[in-house]
């Protein structure tokens, strides 16, 4: 049986360190068998990765695309919390995906953004993957962040 370890490996992705709060917070808190993330930027190499709200068409925001590839980058984040507590091979399942969305007013794809954290957990996990999920529209969110992803895992011996 391979582990999600090897599985990233296949995929090419690799997991950075777990990303320093920007505040008074922990990445990750275990309580029994669930792992509880916070949420989790689009850093990447210590910075955020992109800036903005998201709407389709309008100049000088952030398009719906690039708020799908940071959703990616933040699910790639809340695993990384998810592998420097516990380590990544014990999960078991995903349970629940809470995205946000930093929305310009009209914009209605918070769920098509939230995909990117979704097909990630997909492409990784299979059906231990398939999961609940909350997908919200906001008006900002922290450091000027286009997307926020939480994720909640069951955890146990693999």
């Amino acid at each position: 049986m391979s582990t999600w370890t090897q599985r990233l490996d296949e995929l090419g992705i690799e997991l950075p360190t777990a990303p320093t709060p920007v505040a008074n917070y922990v990445p990750a808190v275990r309580s029994g068998n669930l792992v509880y993330t916070s949420g989790q930027l689009p850093f990447v190499n210590g910075e955020l990765s992109i800036h903005g709200k998201v709407c389709t068409g309008a100049e000088g925001v952030v398009k719906p695309d690039e708020a799908t590839a940071a959703a990616r980058q933040c699910t790639i984040n809340a695993l990384a919390a998810i592998n420097g507590l516990v380590g990544l091979d014990s999960i078991v399942r995903v349970v629940k995906v809470t995205g946000f969305v930093a929305s310009a007013p009209g914009f209605t794809g918070q769920p098509g953004v939230l995909n990117g954290a979704s097909d990630l957990l997909g492409e990784i996990f299979g059906e231990a993957g398939v999961h609940a999920r909350s997908a919200v529209g906001v008006t900002e969110l922290p450091l000027g962040a286009p997307v926020e992803v939480e994720l909640v895992v069951e955890v146990g011996d693999r």
